[in-house]
């Protein structure tokens, strides 16, 4: 049974990981807000497309991460390896063939998706250079996997601390031409971006082989095995498609910004979703934890202690919550300063950051009960329940921004509908016990 010092134990480091892994964005959001409105506006549709990528890798990795936790659990070490450097190649190769065909649609598809001609020139800028860091990107996600998996978290708080501090010295450098760098403008994040991905995936490479028992974990020669890669894509792929249906409906959401309101609301949302990003990092970090806590504690025959180990999870990410929404509430103008220092996008940006962390307690819960549902192995149902409630996310969104045009601020409370119905499903699976000896 895990304690709450284990919890904490495994939990913290993925949240200064997490923190590194957004900070990339949140870095960009704050330096973009001192170029321009239309930059800091760009950046953050630029960056949901290529998330909306990378969440395919993700999904990929997450179900690694599962079958990994469950090989630990029942300790079977020797097979883990086969599983990361499967992955390695599955995510690798293609990404390394995607980058031109990306690169190309940024420049002829993309700007058909934007009323403004500035907004979609600034997204292509960032996007030709941000692409080239996918293939160092899906690297990264299966060293976490890896790590995660066999509840060694540590290495990601260093790992954390390399990326973030790279991207800060470059996003200077290059978004304004200091240190001798050349001056890009919005073209800089997005390569200064890549840069510090680069640097993540070299550190864990090199991190690996000085630390790691290859030979406890089965690492050997690299060679293509079709059949682990069909084991993790059996489990894998209902995330995969989850995720990108999730992050696609949430680019909708700022498209419909942007074409329905403009140019100053869009750049408002950048800053709110920015918080947003930050502010749900400790929950975040928590459901990644549950997933490999419980694919644990099932393979190691314990499935009666999964629910009460939930409901202690759950119990964390809401006290965290919690902490994140009183600190906001006594500072919100003094926190929307950092990205901006036009007066009137700062007072436009107070209500919708209001209505945003009062979803807060919503994203703390449905994170860590979904995050279960995974971790159990059912990622089929997951993925029905994600679907369902993307139907009554999207209605509602289309609703309150398209037909009745509402202010931004209504526009958030789109977060509180997805949660409340991702959390409502999760809960009814996980109480039903239909998850109780499931084989993966």
């Amino acid at each position: 049974m895990y304690s709450n010092r284990n919890i904490l134990k495994i939990s913290a480091p993925i949240l200064l990981s997490l923190l590194a892994q957004n900070l990339i964005q949140v870095i960009d959001t704050a330096f973009l807000g001192r170029v321009g409105e239309v930059e800091l506006g760009a950046s953050a549709l630029a960056g949901i497309i290529y998330i909306a990528l990378y969440t395919i890798g993700f999904g990929f990795s997450m179900g690694s991460q599962i079958l990994i936790g469950r090989r630990n659990g029942e300790g079977n070490y020797h097979k883990i390896g086969d599983l990361v450097m499967q992955g390695a190649l599955f995510l690798f190769v293609p990404a390394l063939l995607l980058i031109p065909l990306l690169r190309y649609g940024a420049v002829h598809w993309l700007p058909a998706l934007f009323e403004s001609a500035d907004v979609s020139r600034a997204v292509t800028e960032y996007l030709e250079w941000r692409f080239f860091g996918i293939v160092f990107a899906f690297v990264n996600l299966m060293f976490r996997a890896f790590y995660i998996g066999i509840a060694r978290t540590r290495v990601l708080t260093i790992n954390a601390l390399v990326m973030a501090g790279v991207n800060v010295v470059f996003d200077y450098g290059l978004i304004f031409g200091n240190l001798g760098m050349p001056e890009m403008g919005i073209g800089g994040a997005g390569l200064a971006s890549v840069i510090a991905e680069f640097s993540s995936a070299l550190f864990f490479f090199i991190y690996t082989r000085k630390t790691v028992d290859r030979v406890k974990y089965g690492f050997g020669k690299i060679r293509f095995q079709w059949t682990v890669i069909k084991s993790v894509l059996d489990l894998s792929i209902f995330m995969m498609v989850q995720y990108l249906l999730s992050i696609v409906t949430w680019m909708l959401f700022f498209v419909f910004i942007e074409n329905h309101m403009g140019e100053r609301p869009l750049a408002v949302t950048n800053i709110v979703r920015s918080f947003y990003t930050i502010f749900t990092i400790p929950s975040h970090a928590v459901g990644s934890s549950t997933s490999t806590m419980v694919s644990n504690t099932i393979g190691a025959g314990k499935t009666e202690e999964v629910p009460g180990l939930v409901k202690r999870l759950s119990l964390i990410s809401l006290g965290a919550m919690a902490v994140v929404i009183l600190v906001v509430s006594i500072f919100p103008r003094l926190m929307i300063h950092m990205y901006t220092n036009d007066p009137v996008i700062i007072q436009e940006a107070v209500a919708p950051l209001y209505v945003m962390i009062s979803s807060l307690p919503l994203y703390g819960l449905g994170t860590v009960l979904f995050s279960a549902v995974s971790g159990t192995g059912n990622t089929r149902a997951a993925l029905r329940f994600e679907l369902v409630t993307l139907a009554f996310y999207v209605s509602y969104m289309w609703f309150v921004i398209v037909f009745m045009r509402y202010s931004v601020a209504v526009a958030w409370t789109t977060e509180h509908v997805y949660w409340f119905f991702l959390s409502f499903f999760s809960f009814i699976y996980l109480r039903s016990g239909k998850w109780r000896d499931r084989e993966i």
